[in-house]
């Protein structure tokens, strides 16, 4: 199929063509099918907006690649604001000699993901740039917020709950593996947590704020929605998931799986009362099989977690860099 030169970003034949190969081939629907400058969506009620760029290396990895990277993220982003996500727009940077054979499965990719989460990818852009034949993708989403639906992270009250859906740092050991050429049997994590959030609502749980698990990993969210809900966090070092095997290369690597990123991965605080019927919920999906409680809120501020062996210590935010660069 070639390679990606500087023509296909020109505006004309050359680009039209990859246009109707890969990108309207994948991405057919009866709002991107139009052609218009822009998407004319039909959108009542609030809405949860939400953008993000992804720029992981490599590009393909175990359990995934940067087109169902991109995807997930976005929907997840919407999706923990009690959202329904509905429409996706997405631009596309291309270096110049990136595989076009490699471009058609990430596009591939992008298209199976996005019609299993719901969401219509309405509108998008392509750049050509010089390079050595990278890409990197920004993915805008819609959703809309059903009535009677409040998350927010200044929800949180004393005595509510904490679910994780999973095992940590899965994502972030996959990527830094692969950076490595380490060979080891960790995949990412990547996934839309619809099921999670159907579920939750479907049952009528009263969530009071969901995030996923991303960038700056555990520690960084919580200390963020302690600070937005003015409340302390408690955590339990024990009660927290993690994979043996990630387990294991974090601590040859000297990494905490408390700040390192997952991609489907999320985090909901729930009354007391509701705890235990949603953690049964998050562990009947696939991928919230591996649920725990992991803390509760309380009166205070900052974040702590009761150790293995019984101590306290405080969890701060990641500072510096968490490398790799896993989004």
């Amino acid at each position: 199929m070639g390679k990606i030169i500087m023509a296909h970003g020109a505006g004309g034949k050359t680009g039209a063509e990859l246009m109707s190969n890969i990108f309207g081939k994948h991405f057919k629907n009866d709002v991107l099918d139009k052609m218009e400058d822009a998407a004319v969506l039909k959108i009542n009620g609030r809405i949860a907006f939400s953008t993000d760029s992804f720029v992981v290396t490599p590009v393909e990895f175990k359990g995934g690649d940067i087109g169902k990277l991109c995807i997930c993220g976005t929907v997840n982003d919407i999706l923990m604001m009690g959202a329904v996500p509905k429409y996706i727009t997405c631009g596309f940077i291309l270096e110049e000699g990136l595989d076009i054979e490699l471009l058609d499965r990430l596009v591939s990719s992008m298209a199976k993901t996005a019609e299993a989460a719901g969401v219509k990818i309405v509108a998008g852009d392509t750049k050509v740039v010089e390079g050595s034949g990278g890409l990197y993708i920004n993915t805008s989403g819609i959703g809309v917020i059903p009535e009677g639906r409040n998350v927010s992270a200044a929800n949180c009250k004393s005595g509510d709950v904490i679910i994780l859906s999973g095992t940590l740092g899965d994502h972030h050991a996959c990527i830094l593996s692969a950076r490595m050429e380490i060979e080891n049997n960790i995949k990412s994590d990547c996934a839309v947590l619809a099921d999670i959030t159907n579920g939750l609502f479907s049952a009528g749980i009263n969530v009071k704020t969901m995030r996923d698990v991303t960038r700056g990993g555990l520690g960084t969210i919580l200390n963020e929605i302690a600070e937005q809900s003015a409340c302390r966090i408690e955590l339990t070092e024990t009660d927290i998931p993690v994979n043996d095997e990630v387990r294991g290369f974090a601590d040859i690597l000297g990494l905490d799986p408390l700040y390192m990123g997952n991609e489907g991965k999320m985090i909901a605080v729930v009354p007391e009362k509701d705890a235990e019927r949603a953690l049964e919920i998050m562990r009947a999906t696939e991928v919230g099989r591996n649920a725990a409680v992991i803390g509760r809120v309380a009166e205070g501020s900052g974040t702590v977690m009761i150790t293995r062996l019984g101590g306290t210590r405080i969890v701060d935010v990641l500072y510096g860099e968490g490398l790799p660069r896993i989004c």
